[in-house]
């Protein structure tokens, strides 16, 4: 798999574990999931770290680090994966979420200018519901289909690996 390419850019866990910022998670920073890439934490990880990037809050990484904890996912894959709303593309994704809501909860779209600003927070108050419901679905789609890709293209791997053991062992 990706396992070779992805521990590269990742920070040494012994390395992170001394890193006073996170001294008070005390012996929960020393479960291995956290730092090892096997098929339960990296899936884990991506469900988490899509479904946190569709939430509207401003604290992403920390609700997802707190989720890969508790969950036992890769820290770094979770916390990484929020960033799929970034400055480019979360404009986008919310006008998708709040129309999925709209289309479900049936009221009229209405129109907004997405700009991170007081009067966009100031609007909020008449499209809220559809926002968080689309946000919602849309990360619990998104967070499935990611989780899932990553167990099947896990397991292909592995199956593929097995099978060029067992013809290198034949020859």
């Amino acid at each position: 798999m990706a396992r070779k390419l992805i521990k590269r850019y990742l920070p040494d866990p012994e390395w992170i574990k001394t890193q006073s910022s996170i001294r008070f998670l005390g012996s929960w920073a020393h479960e291995p999931n956290l730092w090892h890439l096997n098929r339960y934490s990296v899936s884990t990880a991506v469900f988490i770290g899509l479904f946190v990037a569709f939430m509207p809050i401003p604290t992403q990484m920390v609700l997802a680090g707190f989720c890969a904890i508790i969950f036992r996912a890769n820290l770094p894959i979770s916390m990484l994966l929020v960033w799929v709303t970034n400055p480019i593309t979360i404009a986008p994704i919310f006008y998708l979420a709040y129309s999925v809501g709209s289309a479900l909860i049936g009221a009229p779209e209405q129109e907004f200018v997405f700009e991170l600003s007081w009067e966009f927070i100031g609007q909020l108050s008449h499209f809220w519901q559809p926002l968080l419901l689309g946000c919602f679905l849309c990360g619990l789609f998104f967070a499935l289909l990611g989780s899932t890709a990553v167990r099947l293209l896990w397991r292909w791997h592995v199956i593929k690996r097995w099978k060029e053991r067992r013809l290198k062992r034949q020859k």
